[in-house]
């Protein structure tokens, strides 16, 4: 049951209806409100669980297993008796059931190819991953470290823990919500309302529009160019690379923004997950609007208790490449996310190094025309070259084997003889990309020009900041263009492969 569904379409239209009903006057007037918000919790949990069976049943019993161990372990962390040994388990147990499904094959298949020995001699597990596990765990482990460093309490409540890991519109792909962001959230009042409903729908459609209009067109294009790289002229081959990182991008933010707007229509809120990353002038940039829920959580759960840059700048390089490179294995149980999570390390250290190496200017010396001049041009620069780099990282996360990404990089130099084809599409995506980052880029600026001083400093320190282009339904006008928008979706949709990308890992 995916997103863009008609399985799904009919599954949000009767969770939406029963929250309705529940949330009609004559029960919030009443004084069994706090009754009607715990059915509205189990409603909803129930939801979650027939959306994470709806693939496969067995995926219930594992979801069910990780929240079990770390609602107890929470509790225990928070009674404080024996509260080390409860967060070893509630850390560790998640971490055991994640490495057995995901990557146990994975490493004795590793292992047998060092040793040269045979797979079957060594045994593997006839498993499957089961729905959404990265990012559940990773859920429940800042859940359990958050109740022992004090940032959230320890939930009594078994049925919100069990939301807070199963809410169905983050389930599959994320984003990787904390606690301390979503618990309150069922303390509260929250409603199916059609001011909620006006928003979630706008920026579901925003999410779909990326997902079966731009990110699937791009999909086939980069299918047929990876199958056979070396039959393709390389200009073709570059032009797939870029079209992957594009393809990338639209799918991904586009099924976080669906998750977003699923989960505004019933009345929650969840974190965005992505900010115009390709506008990013260098890789320490790029991964705080690329995945941002997975960056901040590898670099509060992950970098900064391995030591962050507290122990020497040596250790800091090692911490940070230790990060990446877990990261990489994160996505899923292959040497290519390994080496994928590599080449973003290397580069996030190059950049530290720089970064140390230039020191901080004097703003005062940068003032002329002309330095001001050569700043939007070394800006522009930074933004190309990191896109050019992050779209080369790409190639060992989407080509099949080693073999093949060396066939991809490699063709993409050696311009012989080849078919040669312009995917028309690619272009016009990459402008369509281009003129909404200048139009946020604009709207950025005038804020800049009218804002406080306090304020100014604040808007500095977020830079250019993505935003959803809502419309008032309530105006005619406005449901014009939306509905002219829903019928050019439909119109230019691609009705081919539908998978997300990011429902693999």
């Amino acid at each position: 049951m995916i997103f863009n569904s008609l399985a799904f379409a009919a599954f949000i239209l009767l969770v939406g209806g029963v929250l309705g009903i529940l949330n009609a006057k004559p029960f919030l007037k009443s004084e069994r409100a706090a009754t009607t918000a715990r059915l509205r919790h189990g409603v909803l949990l129930a939801a979650s669980y027939v959306f994470c069976g709806w693939f496969d049943w067995r995926f219930c019993l594992a979801l069910a297993a990780t929240t079990a161990v770390v609602y107890y372990c929470a509790l225990g962390v928070a009674r404080g008796k024996r509260s080390k040994l409860w967060l070893r388990l509630g850390v560790v147990l998640p971490l055991v059931a994640l490495a057995v499904f995901k990557y146990f094959n994975f490493f004795v298949t590793s292992v047998a190819s060092a040793l040269s020995l045979d797979v079957g001699a060594l045994g593997t597990l006839k498993i499957i991953l089961p729905l959404g596990i990265s990012f559940y765990v990773f859920q429940a482990i800042s859940y359990v470290v958050d109740v022992n460093r004090g940032k959230v309490e320890a939930s009594s409540d078994f049925v919100k823990v069990a939301l807070y890991l199963a809410f169905f519109p983050r389930l599959v792909s994320g984003p990787i919500v904390k606690a301390a962001y979503f618990l309150p959230q069922l303390e509260e009042n929250r409603n199916v309302g059609l001011k909620n409903l006006e928003i979630g729908v706008q920026i579901f459609m925003f999410g779909l529009f990326k997902k079966i209009v731009v990110a699937d067109r791009l999909g086939a294009f980069v299918d047929t160019v990876y199958a056979t790289p070396n039959a393709f002229h390389g200009a073709v081959v570059t032009l797939a690379v870029v079209s992957y990182a594009l393809q990338l991008y639209f799918d991904f933010s586009g099924y976080s923004d669906m998750a977003v707007g699923v989960a505004k229509g019933l009345g929650y809120d969840l974190p965005r997950n992505f900010n115009l990353p390709y506008i990013s002038r260098n890789p320490s940039e790029l991964w705080k609007r690329w995945h941002i829920s997975l960056s901040s959580w590898l670099m509060e759960y992950l970098y900064i208790p391995l030591g962050g840059n507290r122990k020497g700048k040596l250790r800091a390089h090692g911490n940070l490449m230790t990060t990446m490179l877990l990261g990489g294995l994160w996505h899923g149980a292959s040497w290519a996310f390994v080496a994928w999570g590599a080449m973003h390390g290397a580069a996030l250290c190059v950049h530290k190094v720089f970064k140390e190496a230039l020191g901080k200017r004097d703003p005062a010396k940068n003032s002329s025309a002309v330095s001001k001049a050569f700043g939007v041009v070394a800006t522009l620069a930074a933004i190309l070259g990191t896109f050019v780099w992050t779209a080369i990282c790409w190639i060992p996360f989407r080509a099949p084997t080693f073999a093949a990404a060396w066939d991809i990089f490699t063709r993409m130099f050696v311009w012989d003889n080849g078919i040669y084809r312009l995917y028309v599409w690619t272009p016009i995506y990459a402008t369509l990309l281009l003129v909404a980052s200048l139009v946020v880029y604009v709207v950025y600026r005038k804020r800049c020009a009218v804002a406080s001083p306090e304020e100014l400093e604040k808007l500095r320190k977020t830079g250019v900041d993505g935003f959803y282009p809502l419309l008032d339904l309530t105006k005619l006008s406005h449901l014009t263009i939306f509905i002219f928008w829903v019928a050019l979706i439909r119109g230019f949709a691609y009705f081919g492969d539908t998978a997300f990308v990011y429902a693999q890992f």
